[in-house]
């Protein structure tokens, strides 16, 4: 399974927000805000400092979808 922050973007168009400031806002650092523009997979704590940031559940900024190999 591959996770997806489709969602997390889509949050931040509709706030007027740039990855930077959510950067700013999560205390995210850059290797970290790259994970998630990549796709890559982040530790829960990340997670739970950008629901925190946004005052978001889990499941309205991440969605896992299947392995593009089908899997």
């Amino acid at each position: 399974m591959a996770t997806s922050y489709k969602k997390l973007w889509h949050i931040l168009v509709d706030r007027e927000l740039k990855k930077k400031d959510l950067q700013e806002m999560a205390n995210l650092t850059h290797y970290q805000m790259t994970k998630l523009s990549r796709g890559e997979n982040i530790t829960t704590d990340i997670v739970g400092r950008i629901c925190a940031a946004l005052n978001v559940k889990a499941d309205d900024i991440m969605e896992f979808v299947p392995d593009s190999n089908g899997k």
